[in-house]
Protein backbone atom coordinates (compact mmCIF):
# COMPACT_ATOMS: atom_id res chain seq x y z
CA UNK A 1 0.00 0.00 0.00
CA UNK A 2 2.38 2.12 0.64
CA UNK A 3 4.90 1.66 -2.22
CA UNK A 4 1.82 2.38 -4.36
CA UNK A 5 1.25 5.48 -2.67
CA UNK A 6 4.87 6.54 -3.21
CA UNK A 7 4.34 5.66 -6.88
CA UNK A 8 1.22 7.59 -6.97
CA UNK A 9 2.96 10.21 -5.73
CA UNK A 10 5.14 10.33 -8.54
CA UNK A 11 3.85 9.94 -11.22
CA UNK A 12 1.53 12.99 -9.93
CA UNK A 13 4.06 14.79 -9.78
CA UNK A 14 5.33 13.88 -13.35
CA UNK A 15 2.23 15.27 -14.79
CA UNK A 16 2.32 18.66 -12.88
CA UNK A 17 5.58 19.14 -14.02
CA UNK A 18 4.64 18.47 -17.41
CA UNK A 19 1.62 20.84 -16.95
CA UNK A 20 3.36 23.52 -15.49
CA UNK A 21 6.43 23.15 -18.54
CA UNK A 22 3.52 23.30 -21.31
CA UNK A 23 4.60 25.70 -23.61
CA UNK A 24 2.26 28.88 -24.15
CA UNK A 25 1.53 29.29 -27.91
CA UNK A 26 0.27 32.85 -29.30
CA UNK A 27 -1.50 33.82 -33.10
CA UNK A 28 -1.07 37.09 -33.83
CA UNK A 29 -3.01 38.48 -36.73
CA UNK A 30 -1.67 41.93 -37.68
CA UNK A 31 -3.84 43.46 -40.81
CA UNK A 32 -3.51 47.79 -39.81
CA UNK A 33 -1.37 49.53 -42.15
CA UNK A 34 -0.86 51.62 -39.07
CA UNK A 35 3.40 51.89 -38.58
CA UNK A 36 2.84 51.81 -34.94
CA UNK A 37 -0.05 49.15 -34.59
CA UNK A 38 2.43 46.76 -36.16
CA UNK A 39 5.07 47.60 -34.18
CA UNK A 40 3.68 47.45 -30.68
CA UNK A 41 2.15 44.14 -31.77
CA UNK A 42 6.09 42.70 -32.64
CA UNK A 43 7.06 44.45 -29.58
CA UNK A 44 4.21 42.52 -27.80
CA UNK A 45 5.31 39.31 -29.83
CA UNK A 46 9.02 40.09 -28.63
CA UNK A 47 7.86 40.08 -24.96
CA UNK A 48 6.05 36.98 -25.23
CA UNK A 49 8.70 34.65 -26.96
CA UNK A 50 11.42 36.32 -24.44
CA UNK A 51 8.85 34.74 -21.69
CA UNK A 52 9.33 31.56 -23.82
CA UNK A 53 5.74 31.46 -25.34
CA UNK A 54 5.69 30.33 -29.20
CA UNK A 55 4.82 33.42 -31.46
CA UNK A 56 3.03 32.48 -34.97
CA UNK A 57 2.26 35.80 -36.94
CA UNK A 58 -0.04 36.15 -39.71
CA UNK A 59 0.33 39.46 -41.77
CA UNK A 60 -2.87 39.88 -44.00
CA UNK A 61 -3.84 43.21 -46.26
CA UNK A 62 -1.73 46.13 -45.69
CA UNK A 63 0.62 44.54 -43.10
CA UNK A 64 1.59 41.79 -45.56
CA UNK A 65 4.12 44.60 -47.02
CA UNK A 66 5.58 44.02 -43.68
CA UNK A 67 6.93 40.83 -45.66
CA UNK A 68 8.19 42.38 -48.80
CA UNK A 69 12.00 42.13 -49.70
CA UNK A 70 11.25 45.73 -51.27
CA UNK A 71 9.22 47.67 -48.57
CA UNK A 72 10.70 49.43 -45.57
CA UNK A 73 8.79 51.39 -43.16
CA UNK A 74 9.41 54.26 -41.27
CA UNK A 75 11.45 53.98 -37.76
CA UNK A 76 9.68 53.86 -34.30
CA UNK A 77 11.57 55.80 -31.29
CA UNK A 78 12.45 55.67 -28.58
CA UNK A 79 14.63 52.65 -30.16
CA UNK A 80 14.51 54.22 -34.14
CA UNK A 81 14.00 50.52 -35.44
CA UNK A 82 10.84 49.54 -37.95
CA UNK A 83 8.65 46.67 -37.43
CA UNK A 84 10.11 44.72 -40.22
CA UNK A 85 13.57 44.84 -38.32
CA UNK A 86 11.59 43.40 -35.16
CA UNK A 87 9.97 41.05 -36.94
CA UNK A 88 12.96 39.70 -38.13
CA UNK A 89 14.36 39.09 -34.72
CA UNK A 90 11.12 37.24 -33.56
CA UNK A 91 11.88 35.41 -36.77
CA UNK A 92 15.58 34.72 -36.24
CA UNK A 93 14.34 33.64 -32.64
CA UNK A 94 11.66 31.11 -34.12
CA UNK A 95 8.56 32.48 -34.67
CA UNK A 96 6.84 31.19 -37.49
CA UNK A 97 5.67 34.17 -39.65
CA UNK A 98 3.53 33.85 -42.69
CA UNK A 99 1.39 36.07 -45.07
CA UNK A 100 -2.52 35.46 -45.43
CA UNK A 101 -3.25 33.44 -48.72
CA UNK A 102 -5.00 35.80 -50.22
CA UNK A 103 -1.71 38.20 -49.88
CA UNK A 104 0.41 37.77 -52.57
CA UNK A 105 -2.05 37.67 -55.90
CA UNK A 106 -3.80 40.46 -55.00
CA UNK A 107 -0.73 42.51 -54.32
CA UNK A 108 0.51 40.81 -58.07
CA UNK A 109 3.54 39.66 -55.96
CA UNK A 110 4.97 36.10 -55.99
CA UNK A 111 6.90 34.25 -53.03
CA UNK A 112 10.52 35.04 -54.38
CA UNK A 113 8.93 38.98 -53.05
CA UNK A 114 9.01 37.67 -49.53
CA UNK A 115 11.82 38.52 -46.85
CA UNK A 116 13.54 34.80 -45.53
CA UNK A 117 11.99 33.16 -43.04
CA UNK A 118 8.54 34.30 -44.10
CA UNK A 119 5.90 32.02 -45.59
CA UNK A 120 2.55 31.63 -47.50
CA UNK A 121 -0.16 30.44 -45.10
CA UNK A 122 -1.74 27.56 -45.27
CA UNK A 123 -5.47 28.37 -44.37
CA UNK A 124 -6.23 24.66 -43.13
CA UNK A 125 -3.25 24.71 -40.93
CA UNK A 126 -3.71 28.24 -39.86
CA UNK A 127 -7.43 27.16 -38.88
CA UNK A 128 -6.38 24.22 -36.60
CA UNK A 129 -3.65 26.65 -35.33
CA UNK A 130 -5.94 29.04 -34.20
CA UNK A 131 -8.57 26.23 -32.29
CA UNK A 132 -6.13 24.24 -30.50
CA UNK A 133 -6.46 24.46 -27.38
CA UNK A 134 -5.06 26.93 -25.11
CA UNK A 135 -3.56 29.31 -28.10
CA UNK A 136 -3.97 33.08 -27.36
CA UNK A 137 -4.61 35.19 -29.81
CA UNK A 138 -4.33 38.52 -30.55
CA UNK A 139 -4.98 41.06 -33.43
CA UNK A 140 -3.29 44.16 -34.74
Amino acid sequence: MKRNSIILSALLACSLSSIAQSQTETFFSVTSADNQAQGMAMVLATQMAEQKAAVRILLCGPAGQLALKAYEPPALKPRNVTPKQMMAGLIKGGATVEVCALFLPNADKVPADLIEGVSVAKPPEVAAYMVKPGVRAFGF
